[in-house]
């Protein structure tokens, strides 16, 4: 995949760079022995901000999951068909 943006940047005296044009507020950083630095976007929810309903739901269809109770896999070549249309 080619890079859509590639620029210079520096760390400045508070160890921080500036990121242009981000798209998001918050990254999540890897750091590899190289020297690379991997930024990916994060959005972050407060846990508090998942309603109760919602939660059970997560729960009710892991447990599901689990006991391979799952639907059948949804055929999106129709979709596909639309949207190239």
């Amino acid at each position: 995949m080619s890079p859509i943006l590639e620029y210079e940047t520096r760390i400045d005296s508070k160890k921080r760079i500036t990121i242009r044009g981000a798209k998001a507020t918050y990254y999540h950083v890897t750091e590899r022995a190289d020297g690379t630095i991997e930024l990916s976007p994060r959005i972050l929810v407060h846990p508090d901000e998942i309603s109760e309903k919602t939660l059970n739901m997560i729960d009710k269809s892991l447990q599901n999951l689990k006991k391979s109770h799952i639907s059948n896999p949804i055929d999106l070549q129709e979709l596909h068909d639309l949207i190239d249309k």
